[in-house]
């Protein structure tokens, strides 16, 4: 699996793990609102929110126009970057990650600018959902069709499915 890894990828792997260490609970390539999709998102010990971009190259960077779009999904909003990246390109009002494959390090932490609690509490719903469909999905990969319990193939005596 790791050789399928794209660079931003590993960088998210090195995030989350680190995360994982104080206390965060984290999701990638999160979806808060249709045309946006978040590298990571965080939820926090004490219900915070973070958001983390990962950027591998300063044309990755360059060519993200969407970013300052994620700050209304989140407490608090990162880059997560590796060591060769040029970090003056990076907005100094954003927290800062140094991530590699498998670990990172919280060089900047990021402005608090807290959730109104209804965008919260949608978005923590979101997260939950999502959270508990791919954990769903690792446990039992072919569910029933339109999320209805398939009969057992002959249980008709066509041998077809029948709801």
């Amino acid at each position: 699996m790791e050789h399928n890894m794209q660079p931003g990828q590993k960088l998210a792997r090195g995030v989350a793990r680190h995360l994982r260490s104080l206390g965060f609970a984290s999701l990638e390539e999160f979806v808060p609102t249709r045309g946006l999709r978040v590298d990571v998102i965080a939820l926090g010990p004490k219900g915070e929110i973070w958001v983390i971009e990962c950027k591998s190259s300063r044309a990755d960077f360059q060519s993200d126009n969407k970013w300052e779009g994620y700050l209304d999904w989140c407490d608090r909003y990162f880059w997560a970057v590796d060591l060769a990246f040029p970090t003056e390109l990076l907005p100094d009002e954003t927290g800062l990650i140094i991530a590699d494959d498998y670990d990172a390090e919280l060089v900047r932490m990021g402005p608090e600018d807290k959730l109104p609690p209804a965008r919260r509490k949608k978005l923590l719903q979101k997260f939950a959902m999502d959270a508990a469909r791919r954990l769903q999905v690792l446990r039992d990969p072919r569910p029933g069709r339109d999320g209805l319990l398939l009969q057992a193939a002959g249980a008709t005596g066509a041998g077809e499915d029948t709801f």
